[in-house]
């Protein structure tokens, strides 16, 4: 008894590990059936395409947080287009841009683009000017293509430039610059904005230092050239083509308003020096005012004295009735004579 159920024992415990043993195998073939599904597709197109990444490559590619399809289609395009000919582009080398937070696709785009026109342009400056932030593919087709830019950019700043010629007259001008993107400048240079307002500085500075307006609007052309010639376009990350004058409008004569300005404000110094003249003199005047009044009271205070001092000389008897009215009669007389001698109108006047 103790054999046979030492026996059954061994049975169950043996049964136990063959159900474990085949969950394990049916988890793993599930496993595998689901990873070769997500990756059949790829796999197929890089053995059909002579890619060249391997199945287990493109699972390492999940571990490593790289999107497999973007290295794929890449790598694809890359091959049938014969970059891969000229440039030795490796898997690892697009896993690592991309790793870097490159946009693969389009620096592959963009080297075919560069291929196609024979522009000089390899996978490192392109993944360099890529990771630089800057639009490679955009770049190469500026570079294939030139763009035309408004001077000034009317959806920031005004509408024109306002220049000033050598006589006064204001001119409004508008432009229009073709640029080409200059690839070996492109990391580190400057942007379109840097080139709108040396453009435009160039402009306003070459009528600046024009006699006439009139020789701007016969020949725009020399204005052009003239802003050419500088060499505007140093570093930055376009080559300036040409630069053409769109419109060009005659404005203010701002010399003449600018000396009216001045003539005005000129007067205005006049007039505040006149009207502190006068009202020096007006206060010169209440002075003499307020003096006259003050001598007057003198006057009144000595008449005042007059009587007394003739009553004290009454007592005294220094003085006569006689020599009063003798004196009353002198004083009478010396009225008459002023009188006479007085013009009628200062005695209205007094």
């Amino acid at each position: 008894m103790n054999a046979l159920n030492l026996f059954a024992a061994e049975a169950g415990g043996s049964s136990t590990i063959v159900w474990i043993v085949g969950v394990v195998v049916f988890l793993g073939v599930l496993v595998f059936f689901a990873v070769f599904a997500r990756f059949a597709g790829l796999w197929i197109q890089c053995k059909m395409t002579n890619a060249k990444i391997s199945f287990p490559n493109l699972v390492m590619m999940t571990i490593r947080k790289v999107n497999p399809t973007i290295i794929v289609r890449s790598k694809i395009m890359a091959i049938q287009a014969g970059v891969t000919r000229t440039y030795d582009i490796s898997t690892r080398d697009l896993e690592a841009h991309y790793l870097a937070g490159g946009n693969v696709p389009n620096v592959i785009r963009a080297l075919i683009a560069a291929q196609r026109a024979k522009i000089d342009l390899d996978w490192q400056s392109a993944q360099a000017i890529d990771l630089a932030g800057r639009d490679i593919l955009d770049a190469v087709r500026t570079s294939v293509y030139p763009k035309v830019i408004d001077c000034p950019d009317s959806r920031k700043t005004n509408s024109t430039l306002d220049a000033v010629a050598g006589d006064g007259i204001q001119l409004n001008v508008r432009a229009r610059v073709t640029v080409r993107t200059n690839l070996k400048q492109l990391v580190g240079g400057a942007t379109e904005e840097t080139v709108i307002a040396r453009v435009g500085q160039g402009i306003v500075q070459a009528i600046g230092s024009t006699d006439s307006y009139k020789k701007v609007l016969e020949n725009p052309d020399k204005i052009t050239q003239i802003v050419l010639n500088e060499g505007l376009e140093k570093q930055t990350a376009y080559t300036i083509v040409s630069i053409d004058i769109a419109d060009i409008d005659v404005g203010e004569n701002i010399g003449a308003r600018l000396q009216a300005d001045h003539a005005e404000a000129e007067m205005r110094v006049a007039q505040a020096k006149a009207e502190q003249r006068r009202a020096e003199q007006k206060a010169r005047e209440q002075e003499m005012v307020a003096l006259t009044q003050e001598n007057r009271a003198k006057v009144v205070l000595a008449e005042a004295k007059v009587p007394e001092a003739i009553a004290s000389a009454f007592r005294s008897k220094k003085m006569g009735l006689m020599d009063y009215y003798e004196l009353k009669n002198v004083q009478a007389d010396t009225k008459m004579r002023d009188a006479i001698a007085t013009p009628e109108r200062e005695m209205t006047s007094s």
